[in-house]
């Protein structure tokens, strides 16, 4: 008797028969997980995962609701699990979660005390009869690798699970999708020749430094500087894989050298793929497009970018086919099947902590990969202890390469994770692509600093004098503080513009590319912005004005002045200390550490060794590596370690239980959560874009499109409020529900699209970040 795992294919007429799927998603599996040891596991999970389809129940329920396209509804995952769980203890889990996702160890051994259930033996007996070979398995050694056991490695065995888990779940979908489309197996992008993709780089790079147009003013000793990083970068490329730290000024190419080191590394080591991780969606977009640049062809696209902002389907108002690239991207997307990534570092770790299959399917993608963390200061500080942890994991257990970079390099190795062994481990190496950076900061000096720090001023005076700059860039603390002073300098003169995430992605995309060409132009322009410009954003101010911040980010402002030394003079920051101003709370310590460190009459902001000093004391006030024996104080990195040492995958991503044992509540605050703050989706309008946002909107609230689907094609045009705003009785009137938490605003949206300017969504003064 045949069985069956999926009904008829739309494509070949076919239904898709239990033994092949079954057998496919074990070889494939195994073929991901082989990289990192546990090819073995893999299989047999991808052997045993949908063993309970063979039940009679379920073989009916499919036979009777294959023309409706219903779901089948009969529980399929607990035969598989419990059948392995001899063989693979714990690891087993991965099985039993594979349609909703990993949740605890603890649960688990709870379900298989319970033993089988009635009808389990004759729905097993029907399992090997038609995948005999997976009686094999039952009778062989233990499954799980052995570098994973044994007390010390409960966080190799965490982080393992994590990733067969991962190659279980994108194997199953790929075989599901392959049948689903009249494929005769899963499509899988061939290795890429890194050796090829590198030497393109190289001569593209060189074709475009060849052919850039000089700056007016540019001093030639910038480009030496950029060629000195990027031959230290490639030169560091050959040196064993392990964790590398490219600490450089903003301005000197830092793009160029990290993608050069990743190929250049790969090629070196046999490495699968460079992925490179930027903290902000802005970053992520115009480093793609560099990229792309460098590597893509007209026939095959090499780049993968994916973030929330990316759309994979061409304009509703513009209809036309998918082309090639979009159709690669679309499917790249689900598990990272490329040799070139660009994301951002909210999607890499909340995939590498989360616990759902469409969050961790790509995770096997990074094993024997080069991971790049593009602007690391801007990790939340908050969560540093299971990141750092979770990256030393990767790097010494499942052969990934890390660089670290930025112009304000974090003193990481001071916290506990990284500054010993860890159990079973030896001293973390951290290798240092620019052997003395100080002497590369003191030669690229290209701004001076007023440190306007002994008396407060207010939002009129700063106004008063930045209006009378021909162009400049002032940075804030919060979104008020930004549409403030945006106001006061718009009542002074014209050519001025507001940043902040109160835009749209799509305005603030055009915000930057109207100001980047006045810039260019050297026409008259002021930008107010949040941070969110500070980091990344190609632009160069003669003057930029800076509201006290932690010191990292006073420097990474810095970088927006004079950029490419094209300034007679040098740029010129200003930080000031606002009267008025806004500012987050977890801005304090950092704040009166840079005062201290870096006051008036204090170090340069970029001296190495009072940075590094600051971070140690920033570390030790925010009291991070400090756990009380008082479990209810420890902070949220002790606890999320402590509950990944628990393969309590649950308490990991949603939080630990509030009231243990008598409530389902959980404590938010205490889950790895790369955005701390619970916010609300708001479409806003765009006249431009307007039948599409339309029609979307309908599409989704009618049910005829997907919200995963509808968010993408909307992301351009969404702003998120907090939700504690958002749930005020005079924003919530202002708020259309669409679905879900997804609403519409019907409240003023400031924007002018004939200039770009505006201030976006205006509710309230609240001191938003950002």
């Amino acid at each position: 008797m045949t069985l069956w795992a999926h009904s008829v294919s739309d494509v070949s007429g076919v239904r898709h028969s239990l033994q092949a799927h079954c057998r496919s998603t074990g070889e494939w599996a195994s073929r991901f997980a082989t990289v990192f040891g546990a090819g073995d596991l893999a299989y047999a999970l991808g052997l045993f995962h949908d063993a309970g389809k063979a039940s009679c129940s379920w073989q009916s329920r499919l036979l009777e609701v294959e023309a409706s396209g219903a779901r089948v509804g009969v529980p399929h995952k607990e035969l598989g699990a419990r059948l392995l769980h001899p063989v693979a203890d714990v690891a087993a889990m991965a099985a039993w979660g594979h349609h909703g996702g990993l949740l605890s160890k603890e649960l688990f051994e709870d379900f298989v005390s319970e033993g089988p259930v009635l009808g389990e033996t004759d729905t097993a007996a029907g399992y090997f009869d038609a995948v005999p070979e997976a009686k094999t398995v039952l009778d062989g050694p233990g499954l799980i690798p052995s570098g994973w056991q044994g007390e010390g490695n409960e966080l190799v065995m965490e982080m393992g699970l994590r990733m067969v888990f991962s190659a279980l779940v994108d194997a199953d979908h790929l075989d599901t999708g392959a049948h689903r489309r009249g494929l005769l197996g899963p499509q899988v992008a061939d290795p890429a020749d890194m050796a090829v993709l590198a030497d393109r780089f190289e001569s593209r790079r060189l074709e475009r430094i060849t052919r850039k147009p000089n700056l007016a003013g540019a001093s030639t000793s910038t480009d030496l500087l950029r060629a000195e990083v990027y031959g230290a970068a490639v030169a560091a490329a050959e040196r064993d894989p392990g964790v590398f730290r490219l600490a450089a000024p903003t301005g000197l190419g830092k793009t160029f050298a990290q993608g050069a080191f990743g190929l250049q590394h790969a090629r070196a080591w046999g490495k699968s793929r460079v992925v490179i991780a930027v903290p902000f969606v802005t970053i992520t977009e115009q480093n793609a497009d560099v990229y792309r640049g460098l590597l893509d062809t007209e026939e095959q696209p090499v780049v993968l970018e994916h973030h929330s902002s990316v759309r994979f389907e061409p304009d509703r108002d513009v209809p036309a086919p998918l082309t090639e690239a979009q159709r690669w991207g679309r499917l790249a997307a689900e598990n990272w099947d490329a040799s070139f990534v660009v994301t951002t570092t909210v999607q890499l770790f909340q995939s590498l902590f989360g616990r759902k299959p469409s969050q961790v399917r790509k995770l096997h993608r990074l094993a024997n990969a080069v991971l790049i963390l593009d602007e690391v200061q801007a990790l939340p500080t908050r969560l540093l202890l299971p990141i750092l942890s979770g990256l030393r994991t990767l790097t010494e257990h499942f052969g990934t390469t890390v660089l670290l970079t930025s112009a304000t390099q974090p003193q990481f190795q001071s916290l506990s994770v990284w500054r010993g062994p860890e159990r079973g481990g030896g001293e973390l190496n951290i290798d240092e692509i620019i052997t003395e950076p100080q002497a590369l900061f003191d030669r690229a000096r290209r701004v001076r600093y007023q440190r306007r720090l002994d008396a407060q001023v207010s939002w009129e005076q700063v106004a008063d004098e930045v209006s009378d700059q021909p162009q400049a860039l002032v940075i804030v603390n919060s979104v008020s503080d930004a549409r403030q002073l945006y106001r006061l300098i718009s009542e002074r003169r014209h050519h001025v513009w507001h940043l902040s995430t109160r835009l749209c992605p799509e305005h603030r995309r055009a915000v930057l590319a109207v100001v980047a060409q006045r810039v260019r132009d050297a026409l008259p322009v002021l930008v107010v912005s949040t941070q969110l410009i500070e980091a990344g954003v190609d632009l160069s101010f003669p003057v930029v004005w800076r509201a006290l911040a932690p010191a990292d980010s006073i420097q990474q402002a810095a970088g927006r002045a004079n950029r490419n030394g094209e300034y007679a003079g040098g740029g010129l920051v200003v930080v000031f200390d606002p009267a008025e101003g806004k500012r987050p709370t977890d801005y304090e310590a950092g704040c009166d550490l840079t005062s201290i460190h870096f006051g008036s009459t204090g170090r340069e902001l970029d001296n190495q060794d009072a940075l590094a000093r600051y971070y140690e004391e920033l570390y030790e006030q925010l009291r991070l590596d400090h756990r009380p024996i008082d479990r209810t104080k420890w902070n949220v990195g002790h606890v999320v370690q402590d509950n990944r040492r628990k393969l309590d995958y649950i308490a990991v991503t949603d939080g630990p239980e509030i009231d243990l044992g008598r409530s389902t509540g959980r404590d938010r605050k205490k889950a790895f959560r790369m955005i701390d703050n619970d916010t609300v989706p708001v479409v806003v309008d765009d006249a431009d874009h307007r039948p599409l946002i339309d029609a979307t909107l309908a599409d989704l609230a009618s049910g005829r499109v997907g919200s995963a689907k509808a968010l993408r094609t909307l992301q351009p045009w969404i702003v998120q409020l907090s939700s504690f705003r958002a749930q005020q009785p005079e924003t919530a009137a202002l708020i259309d529900n669409i679905v879900g938490d997804l609403g519409r605003w019907k409240g003023t949206y400031d924007w002018d699209p004939e200039d770009c300017r505006g201030v976006g969504v205006v509710d309230d003064d609240l001191p938003t970040v950002f």
